[in-house]
């Protein structure tokens, strides 16, 4: 067992050597370097991405692109720093959450809104169609002073939904005087509030005895976060998959750096960005089947609201949806933006359902 996990280690130590050689050697070789980085690990659906992102851009190209991948904190740390980094060129390429970059850029929020995009379907055709986007890109460029491009929004861990370790959800009313792991940002902490429970916000490193110690009793998470740190071993139990959001991923290039290029190596790397999505959204479906399974074999409980419940979850966090267009700066813009996109994907995805079916 001990040789075989050595084993194991020292392949995967190749592996990693062997891409770190080839990178050197591209990038030797190439008349552009990028710099790409990723605060996870290569076992995330962010690191996937980047893997087909550095494929592709170095394919298209012919060489004259070279992609180095930085995973972890190797050039930076918190989603301001990394964001900084971004804007004065030592960093390339940067991914983080909405609730990663709400400091810097509050009205990327939107993404946390509650029950907005239907279904995987909806949510993918909305992100891939580029309308919504660009709005964001035009105010995240505007508020950098041209510094930092939103380049696409893929998908990190699939959907937020509610996990707890004291009792099945299944309404609203159940998640009374339930205190909630929120992040620091302001908007899912009045999405907890909205449906009657307490948001404590919590660091990430300290949600595991935080369960155990009862500091909180649940969390707004995806499944694969959610085995991937073993929190059934301290103590979460329930999971209801209400799918109040898709849990996205904004993906920034340094503009100047991009703006640079020549126009066909731009669409090289636009074309790029569209490949790392595409492997975003497949990623965590892929990573799901296995993580529910090892949910239900640690005797979780799964509960999937039928819609008149998830309907009742949706009526109880409209307040949310008036507190970021009054309180968020350019709330009310970018929540149109959304919801005009959500329902074009529906009419469009709905249509070809119907001929489909017939």
């Amino acid at each position: 067992m001990i040789l075989s996990k050595l084993t194991k280690t020292l392949s995967a130590a190749a592996l990693g050597l062997s891409l770190a050689v080839s990178g050197i050697s591209a990038a030797m070789a190439a008349d552009i370097t990028i710099r790409a980085t990723a605060n996870s690990n290569e076992n995330d659906e962010d690191y996937d991405g980047l893997v087909v992102f550095k494929d592709f851009v170095e394919k298209a190209s012919n060489g004259k692109v070279a992609v180095e991948l930085f995973i972890g904190t190797q050039l930076c740390s918190k989603g301001d720093e990394c964001l900084q980094g971004i804007a004065d060129g030592s960093i390339d390429i940067y991914i983080s959450t909405s609730g990663g970059a709400a400091g810097a850029f509050p009205y990327v929020q939107v993404l946390d809104l509650p029950y907005l995009l239907r279904d995987d379907r909806i949510a993918e055709e909305v992100l891939s169609e580029g309308t919504f986007t660009r709005v964001l890109r035009e105010k995240i460029l505007a508020d950098s002073g041209d510094k930092i491009r939103l380049m696409t929004i893929g998908n990190t861990g699939g959907w937020r939904n509610f996990a707890n370790t004291q009792k099945r959800v299944q309404m609203p009313a159940d998640m009374d005087g339930l205190k909630i792991r929120t992040v620091v940002a302001d908007l899912p902490q009045e999405l907890v509030k909205a449906l009657g429970a307490a948001p404590t916000p919590i660091p990430w490193p300290e949600l595991f005895t935080s369960f155990q110690t009862g500091v909180v009793e649940g969390s707004k998470n995806g499944i694969t976060d959610i085995m991937g740190m073993k929190f059934t071993d301290a103590g979460l139990k329930y999971v209801t998959l209400d799918g109040h959001a898709y849990m996205g991923a904004l993906w920034y290039m340094n503009n100047d750096k991009f703006m640079g290029m020549d126009e066909a190596t731009r669409r090289v790397i636009v074309d790029g960005f569209a490949a790392l999505q595409q492997a975003t959204f497949a990623s965590p479906k892929r990573k799901s089947i296995q993580a529910y399974a090892d949910f239900a074999a640690a005797g979780g409980d799964l509960y999937v609201p039928t819609l008149e419940e998830k309907a009742a979850f949706k009526a109880a966090a409209e307040p949310v949806f008036d507190w970021f267009k009054t309180n968020i700066r350019e709330g009310e813009a970018v929540y149109t933006a959304l919801v005009d996109a959500a329902a074009a994907a529906e009419a469009k995805l709905d249509g070809g359902i119907m001929m489909d079916i017939k």
